[in-house]
């Protein structure tokens, strides 16, 4: 599966657009992650805790998206988009979506 933030995909041509494609995952922090965090948050710096948290969340939505796109028997999934949203104090919503489409 061709994965691509772009409208278009070079040397291919779009045959057929099969529609939005999407995958998410609500993610909670971690109580032993907030304690470390806070800690970091006192000396600055990345809180590495959450930059692993945020990144396992985007590729667990990244592969729900393309499960969604092989259902619907997609070649790439073109103008693939993240986004993210708190739900509750603690919770958040990783987004990713795009459009499907058949490819030459």
């Amino acid at each position: 599966m061709i994965v691509v933030t772009t409208e278009t995909i070079h040397g291919r041509d779009i045959i057929e657009t099969l529609g939005l494609v999407r995958g998410n995952t609500i993610r909670a922090r971690h109580v032993g992650r907030d304690i470390v965090a806070g800690l970091k948050t006192l000396v600055g710096g990345e809180i590495h805790e959450y930059a692993k948290l945020m990144g396992e969340a985007r590729e667990q939505a990244l592969d729900r998206m393309v499960e969604e796109a092989r259902g619907l028997g997609a070649d790439a999934i073109v103008n693939v988009r993240f986004s993210t949203s708190v739900i509750i104090g603690g919770a958040a919503e990783m987004l990713a979506y795009g459009t499907a489409v058949k490819i030459s």
